[in-house]
This record gives C-alpha cells, sequence and structure tokens, in this order.
C-alpha cells in the first residue's frame, strides 16, 4: 500500500506488532527477516523503525509487565529496553543487519532525557561491534527519536544535539500536554489535538530541530489532518507520515497550497503578555540559520515573522 500510494517511504513502521503476534519474544533472525523484507520491499525508500513500543494500550502476556494504576505513565517503551537490554538488544542487532538491504532508520519511543538517548545509542554501538565481529554484514542507520512528552519539547535543543531526525508523536504529545487521558472516552469533549499549547510544543520542536540540522517529522494523526497541513508547512515540518491511503489526499492539498503569501492560516493564536513584547527579536547568537528561516513563519511564537 504505501508502494501503490506513492508515498516516499515508511515513516513509522510499528516494530510492537511484531511482539503483539507472537506468543514468546521474537528472535533476532525472526525480525531480521522481517525488517529485511520490508527495506528490500521499499527499493531505496526509507524505512524508519521505531523499537520496542510496548506497554500502556500494547500487552503481551509473555512480558510479564506489572499491572499499573497508570500504565500510560509507567513501565513502556524505552523504559522496558533500557531495563531488559536483552530484549533490545535482540531487536537492534536485527535493525542494523536489516540496514544492509536498504535505507533504514532507528526512531526510540517516549524519551524524557538525554541521558536515555545516549544510553540507546550505547547499547546500538555496542550491537555494530559485535556484528562486525561476528563477521555478520550490516548497515548504516539514521538515528532519530520520538517527542511525545513535555519533557522532550523542553530539551528539544539538547536532544536534537544527539540525533539526526525528531518524529513528533501528536497522539501521545496531545494527552501529556493536556493531562487527558486519550483512551477515555469520558474526557473526549475536552480532548482539543489543536490546542493552542500543542501547536505551540511542535512549532518549538521544529525550530530547536532546525537549529542543529536535525529534520522533523510529524507521525501522529495530526499529519494527516488537512486542516493543519498549511500550518505545518509554514511551522517548517519537514516529513508528514500518515496511514497509505492517506497520502495522495495529502499531497494533493499540499500542491494546492500557495505558501507565498505572508498571511497565516486561521487558527488559535493566544495574545501573549505584554511584557514580553520587548522580546520580539532573539538575540543575533540564537539565529545562526537566519538565511533558512526567512521562508518560514512563526505564528505560535511571540509574534509573526
Amino acid at each position: 500500500m504505501v508502494l501503490d500510494n506513492d508515498a516516499g517511504g515508511i515513516g513509522l513502521f510499528r516494530s510492537e506488532f511484531i511482539y503483539l503476534n507472537s506468543k514468546t519474544f521474537p528472535t533476532e533472525d525472526q525480525q531480521f527477516g522481517i525488517y529485511k523484507k520490508v527495506a528490500e520491499e521499499m527499493g531505496g525508500k526509507k524505512v524508519i523503525i521505531r523499537t520496542l513500543d510496548i506497554g500502556a494500550d500494547k500487552q503481551a502476556d509473555y512480558f510479564n509487565l506489572p499491572k499499573e494504576e497508570n500504565p500510560a505513565l509507567g513501565y513502556r517503551a524505552i523504559r522496558i529496553c533500557l531495563m531488559q537490554r536483552d530484549i533490545f538488544k535482540t531487536q537492534i542487532r536485527a535493525i542494523l543487519r536489516a540496514a544492509a538491504y536498504g535505507k533504514v532508520s532507528i526512531m526510540f519511543p517516549m524519551i524524557i532525557s538525554v541521558s536515555e538517548v545516549k544510553d540507546a545509542k550505547a547499547i546500538l554501538e555496542e550491537c555494530r561491534k559485535e556484528l562486525i565481529a561476528e563477521g555478520k554484514e550490516i548497515g548504516e542507520v539514521e538515528i532519530g527519536i520520538m517527542i511525545e512528552t513535555p519533557a522532550a519539547v523542553m530539551l528539544a535543543d539538547e536532544l536534537a544535539e544527539e540525533v539526526e531526525f525528531f518524529s513528533i508523536g501528536t497522539n501521545d504529545l496531545t494527552q501529556y500536554t493536556l493531562a487527558i487521558d486519550r483512551q477515555n472516552p469520558k474526557l473526549d469533549p475536552f480532548y482539543d489535538s489543536h490546542h493552542p499549547a500543542v501547536l505551540r510544543m511542535i512549532e518549538k520542536t521544529v525550530q530547536a530541530g532546525h537549529r542543529h540540522n536535525c529534520w522533523v517529522g510529524i507521525c501522529g494523526e495530526l499529519g494527516a489532518d488537512t486542516t493543519l497541513t498549511e500550518t505545518f508547512l509554514r511551522m517548517g515540518l519537514d516529513e508528514l507520515s500518515v496511514n497509505p491511503g492517506g497520502v495522495l489526499g495529502l499531497r494533493k492539498v499540499i500542491r494546492e497550497l500557495d505558501l507565498g503569501s505572508a498571511k497565516a492560516p486561521e487558527t488559535p493564536e493566544p495574545e501573549p503578555p505584554k511584557a514580553e513584547a520587548p522580546k520580539t527579536e532573539a538575540p543575533k547568537a540564537d539565529e545562526p540559520k537566519e538565511e533558512v528561516k526567512k521562508s518560514r513563519f512563526s505564528f505560535f511564537g511571540k509574534g509573526k515573522k
């Protein structure tokens, strides 16, 4: 379906489904076979494999995860991987081997700190050295992280120094920003994915990424929300990851947009505090890429440019 709809690649390969569809931990060779098949069939198009994102609403009995009062804030995703490194290493080894057969990127989910990224990268390097010593063929991988928490947004500048790309998971970012459980239907009246706070966080992430030569994409449901497509392009988003069936429709919308106009789309824009008005111009030291930013518009920050 990805190829039939002429997508640019796979923006989010949900590797957890390999685990959810298995009755026991999938072996390195089993995972390698799956990743290799996808990499080859994509014919050189990018395949971004998100490492194991199990826990919360995605449970596999053989993991024996403890019952938690608030699983969305619990033992899940990268936290499991860093605590149970044998599971993590098995997956990373399989991904590195598959990278020899296509254009593969690796993405770590649920990041809240720089130390987590450094630990994950250290394990990846350990796996790389092991595979080389074993004489197994491996490929180079682009390294990225999911931006799903307010903590990751606030540390975006530091995190961008560690990776080559960000992928904003807008579903969880909205949930954690608004303190709303997206699995609870009673809260639907309060759940607003277009909330100004969410949009500001997306824009802040894009700006931080670009300051450090880190490309930024979206892989949550908002990526397919065409009412926000112009907003995202004006923010400078580099990639939109959507379900295969939504690619052509989204592409049509993008092609019909005229970004030559300085007019921003009609989206919520709270008035900035008057006390902050003098800060509309950033210090010159913070603008190393001024020539790039001239074509972008900031309308969730402190003023339009």
